[in-house]
């Protein structure tokens, strides 16, 4: 197998059989991310949680409390929201052949970095570049 004798530096991109595990480990944190995108808009869009029998003070604090959970689940539902647009886009990357090289040195993104951060399109050496 010559992806045994070239190291990730020299090769262009990754096998048909790395993509493909690739690919699969995407689709794992792709449902699990579409499941709590769900959770979360059902969270934003719940309803209220009956505090009719309750004194007045506590009913207002209880409905601000209510305001800013549904604003900080909007805000997750958002990110979540970006974050499976990125999965998918990886699996774009993945049928096109081109998953796992940098966007900005043209090399490829190692394993370690894809694996915890399967929709990564930049190397750690581009992300630091990027911040300077």
């Amino acid at each position: 197998m010559e992806e045994n004798v070239n190291n990730a530096q020299e090769k262009v991109r990754y096998s048909d059989e790395e993509l493909m595990e690739f690919k699969e480990l995407i689709l794992e944190k792709l449902a699990r991310a579409r499941k709590d995108l769900e959770l979360l808009n059902e969270n934003v869009s719940g309803g209220d949680n009956n505090a009719d029998d309750t004194a007045p003070t506590f009913k207002v604090l209880e409905e601000g409390s209510n305001v800013l959970s549904k604003e900080e689940n909007g805000q997750l539902a958002a990110r979540q929201y970006k974050y499976i647009q990125n999965l998918e886009n990886a699996l774009i990357r993945i049928e096109n052949k081109t998953y796992g090289i940098c966007r900005v040195t043209g090399k490829l993104i190692p394993k370690e970095r894809l694996r915890a951060v399967p929709h990564a399109t930049l190397s750690v050496e581009a992300k630091m570049g990027q911040k300077k």
